[in-house]
This record gives C-alpha cells, structure tokens and sequence, in this order.
C-alpha cells in the first residue's frame, strides 16, 4: 500500500491539481496539510468520486489537515493532545485497514515557528514535544504507524541545497533539530533516508526568486514509520513532477509503500 503527504496550500486553489495527482498516482492513503477551509468547505464530493474515504480537521483560512483513505476511517481522532487551549487544526489521526493488514496514521502540519526565538517558535517546540509523548504513547501498541505531514523541520545540512541561508530560520535552528532527533530516538525510521542517503531531494521550493527553476529547495515534507511499519517498508518516492504543473503547491507529494 501507498501512503502519501502533501501540504497542498489551499484546496480551494488546488483541488484540480490533487484530483489530477490522485489518478495518476493512486495512493491508498493521503495526508493533506494546510486545507484552509472549514469542515463543511472541503471538497468531499469531488474526492470521494475517485473512491476515497474522508476524514477532515478544518480551520477558516489558516492550517487544516484531512485524511484520505481507499478504505473506510476508523478511530478518527482531531487535535494533538497536551494543551487544552490549542485551538489550531493542525493534526489528524485515523486507523484504516487493507486486506488482512491495518496501519494507523498521523496527519500533521507542525507550526513553523517564525520568527525566532518568540512565542511562536516556544509554541513549535511544544508541539514538537506533545507529538514526542503521542509518539511514545502510540508505539507502546506495537502497531504499524505512520506519522506524515508538513513537519516544518529540515532535519540536516543536506535537506537544503542552501543550508547556510537558513541558519537562523525556525526550521533549522538546533533546537528544532535536536527536537527532532529526539522523536526518531523513540524508534521511528525518516521513510526517504531508509532508502536515500544522498542530499539534492527536496519537498519544498519557494515561490520567490526562482527557487524552484534553481532547484533551492529544502526537504521539510516527511514520513515518519513505527518499527512495525519499517519492518514493511518497500520503497519511498517524491513526486517532485507536480511542483511544475500550472499554479502549483510550493510543496510535492511524499509517497512511501509498505507491504501489509
């Protein structure tokens, strides 16, 4: 099976695109980030017509994330646990099987954090560490488990083509990456560096200065799998195609396949 992440930045703006990725790709699974748009305004006709399943955490205008599924949802959880006053749509949890297999996955669009340091990058580092304990928590079960979203981290120098410029960005400051060091210590495989361990592959290429025709991207764009899960793992790809079709996310499609 085929699970996949892209931060589409706007289905109103992108339903097009993903309707057409999705024929020709055919994941089983999709996490979306950064939907904009409330429950009631997502698009679920058009998407349940290619023979998805639909499970939405919406938010008017900011963030939002949803989950799509050739299978049935089930146990659909919205909201990372640790702060009761966390009103933002950020993540999404569902169980779906395939055949005789079943693997739980985490949609999330982790906060980016700028500018830093400031409230925003202590409210990133303690989302980091709410997903940590739901991370830890969600592994006691022994289950495959995929945690796939727009993580806002560039995990290495290697995960930009310009690391330098991005040394004082909420992305790359070490504290974001020891953050995330500390969520692959509980015993979760980077899916694209199971299979890759060459730098130049990118998620993200910003819309300004010709990022994208220079290949300036960075990698912030991951799939994070249980040990369960990485005991299935087949391959990983990055649609990196789509970042050239007309009025394009600024991020791609990440895809790993398992075997369940």
């Amino acid at each position: 099976m085929q699970i996949a992440t892209w931060n589409v930045n706007s289905i109103k703006s992108r339903l097009d695109l993903l309707t057409r990725w999705l024929e020709e790709a055919r994941p089983d699974v999709v996490c979306l980030q950064e939907i904009k748009c409330v429950d009631d305004a997502f698009p679920k006709s058009a998407i349940e017509d290619l023979g998805y399943h639909v499970a939405v955490h919406g938010q008017k205008t900011y963030n939002g994330v949803a989950i799509l599924s050739k299978t049935p949802l089930e146990d659909v959880a919205t909201g990372l646990a640790g702060d009761g006053e966390d009103e933002q749509a950020r993540f999404l949890e569902a169980v779906t099987s395939f055949g005789a297999g079943a693997v739980r996955v985490a949609g999330i669009y982790l906060p980016n954090g700028n500018p830093a340091p400031g409230p925003k990058y202590d409210y990133k580092l303690a989302w980091m560490e709410r997903l940590r304990k739901h991370a830890a928590a969600r592994l006691l079960l022994e289950e495959p488990f995929v945690i796939a979203g727009d993580y806002n981290v560039i995990p290495e120098r290697r995960d930009a083509r310009r690391p330098d410029i991005w040394l004082k960005d909420a992305l790359f400051l070490p504290e974001t990456r020891a953050a995330w060091r500390r969520l692959l210590a509980l015993g979760l495989t980077d899916a694209l560096r199971a299979a890759d361990d060459d730098g130049d592959v990118y998620t993200f290429w910003d819309y300004q200065a010709g990022a994208w025709q220079k290949n300036d991207g960075i990698r912030i764009d991951h799939l994070l799998l249980s040990p369960q899960a990485a005991d299935r793992f087949v391959g990983v790809r990055v649609d990196k195609h789509v970042r050239s079709w007309e009025r394009p996310s600024d991020h791609v499609p990440a895809v790993v396949e398992l075997a369940l």
